[in-house]
C-alpha cells in the first residue's frame, strides 16, 4: 500500500523560497505520476504541477509563472516542489498524490488514488 508523507512546508517571508518534499513508502514511486496541490483557506483545492514516471513535468496553473519546479529523485523515492519568489497568495496546505496509470489529464484530482496529509505553506508580506 503506497503512503506519501509530505514535509518542507513552513512560514517564510515573501520573495523567499521552500523545497517540499513527498516522500514515498510501502511502494516504489518511480512507477507513478505524482502531483502536487494546494488549497488555501475558504478556496477550493488546486492543481500545482504534476510529474510523469518517466519524468515530464507538467505546471497546472498560471500563478506558477517559472516560480515553482517540480522533480523526483527515484532513488529515494521522493517528489519534490521547489519553490521560488513566494507571495502572500501562495499561503496554503501543499499535497501530494499518486497515481499507477498516468494520462493526459493529470491536473485532475480525481485522476489520483493516493494522497499525502499535506504540509502548510504560509508566506508573509
Amino acid at each position: 500500500q503506497l503512503q506519501l508523507l509530505e514535509s518542507g512546508g513552513g512560514l517564510v517571508q515573501s520573495g523567499g523560497s521552500l523545497r517540499l518534499s513527498c516522500a514515498a513508502s510501502g511502494s516504489t514511486l518511480k512507477y507513478y505520476s505524482v502531483g502536487w496541490f494546494r488549497q488555501a483557506p475558504g478556496k477550493e483545492r488546486e492543481a500545482v504541477s504534476y510529474i510523469t514516471s518517466s519524468g515530464g513535468a507538467t505546471y497546472c496553473a498560471d500563478f506558477v509563472n517559472g516560480r515553482f519546479t517540480i522533480s523526483r529523485d527515484n532513488a529515494k523515492n521522493t517528489v519534490y516542489l521547489q519553490m521560488n519568489t513566494l507571495e502572500p497568495e501562495d499561503t496554503a496546505i501543499y499535497s501530494c498524490a499518486a497515481d499507477g496509470l498516468g494520462g493526459p489529464a493529470m491536473c485532475d484530482m480525481r485522476e489520483y488514488d493516493w494522497w499525502g496529509q499535506g504540509t502548510q505553506v504560509t508566506v508573509s508580506s
